[in-house]
C-alpha cells in the first residue's frame, strides 16, 4: 500500500504538467476571442472625410493597404518600384505586412508550411516587412476612414518598423510587384502578423481590439470596402 502510495505521488506532477500543457491551446484561444472583443481607443468615431485605409485579408494574414501619396506623405522614394520585378506603372496602393521570417520566406503557400516554420512562428523569430504596390485593390475587404491626423500616426508607425532606410532582402517575393524588407522587432505567437497591423492602428489612435491575434479578430470592427466609391 505505502509503494502505491508513493508511486501516486510520482506520477501526480507529471499528470500536472501533461494537463497543463493541454490547457495551452485553449487558454490561447480564449484569451484571442477576449482580445480580439475588447476595444482599445474605444471613443473614437470615423469621420465623415478623410484618408481611406483598405484592409486585406486572405482568411489567415491582414495587410494594410495605403495610398501611394497621401497627407503629403509619400512611399514612392521610399519604396521606388524599381526595388520590385514589375512593379505596375500605374499602381497608386502599397500594401504592409509584417511577419516572421521565416514563415514569410520559407513559404510561398501555406501548403508549403512545414513544422519548423510553424515552431518559429510560435516561438518567435526576426520579423520582415512584406510590401506590394497595388494597381487594383478590389481583393481588400475592409476600409476606414482616418482624420489627417490619424492617417499622418499610422503612416509614421508603420516607416518606423523599417528602422530607417528601407532594406530590401535579397528574395524574390511571391511575384513581380511585391518584396521583403527588413524590420524591427520580432514575431512570435503573441506578436502576430494581425497583432502587428492591429498595433498601427492602435497608434494611429482609431478603434481596435486589444489583442487579435486571429485576422477574424481585427477586421470584424470595420466597413466592407465599398469599391463604388
Amino acid at each position: 500500500m505505502t509503494r502505491r502510495r508513493r508511486r501516486t505521488r510520482r506520477i501526480r506532477p507529471w499528470r500536472r504538467l501533461a494537463l497543463l500543457i493541454a490547457a495551452v491551446p485553449g487558454l490561447y484561444l480564449l484569451a484571442a476571442l477576449i482580445g480580439s472583443l475588447v476595444p482599445v481607443n474605444r471613443g473614437w468615431d470615423e469621420p465623415a472625410e478623410g484618408v481611406t485605409v483598405l484592409i486585406a485579408d486572405n482568411g489567415v494574414h491582414a495587410d494594410l493597404l495605403l495610398p501611394a501619396v497621401a497627407q503629403g506623405l509619400d512611399w514612392r522614394p521610399l519604396l521606388p518600384k524599381s526595388d520590385f520585378a514589375a512593379a505596375a506603372a500605374d499602381a497608386q496602393w502599397v500594401a504592409f505586412g509584417a511577419g516572421e521570417e521565416r514563415v514569410y520566406l520559407e513559404t510561398p503557400r501555406w501548403r508549403d508550411i512545414e513544422a519548423r516554420t510553424m515552431w518559429s512562428a510560435l516561438a518567435g523569430g526576426k520579423r520582415v516587412m512584406h510590401v506590394e504596390w497595388v494597381a487594383d485593390p478590389s481583393y481588400a475587404v475592409r476600409e476606414v476612414r482616418l482624420r489627417p491626423a490619424e492617417y499622418r500616426r499610422l503612416w509614421a508607425a508603420i516607416r518606423s518598423d523599417f528602422g530607417g532606410p528601407p532594406r530590401r532582402l535579397d528574395h524574390p517575393g511571391y511575384g513581380p510587384r511585391d518584396a521583403f524588407y527588413r524590420a524591427t522587432g520580432k514575431a512570435n505567437a503573441v506578436r502576430t502578423c494581425n497583432e502587428w497591423a492591429a498595433s498601427k492602428l492602435r497608434i494611429a489612435g482609431i478603434r481596435t481590439s486589444l489583442w487579435p491575434p486571429f485576422v477574424q479578430g481585427l477586421t470584424w470592427r470595420y466597413r466592407p470596402y465599398d469599391q463604388s466609391t
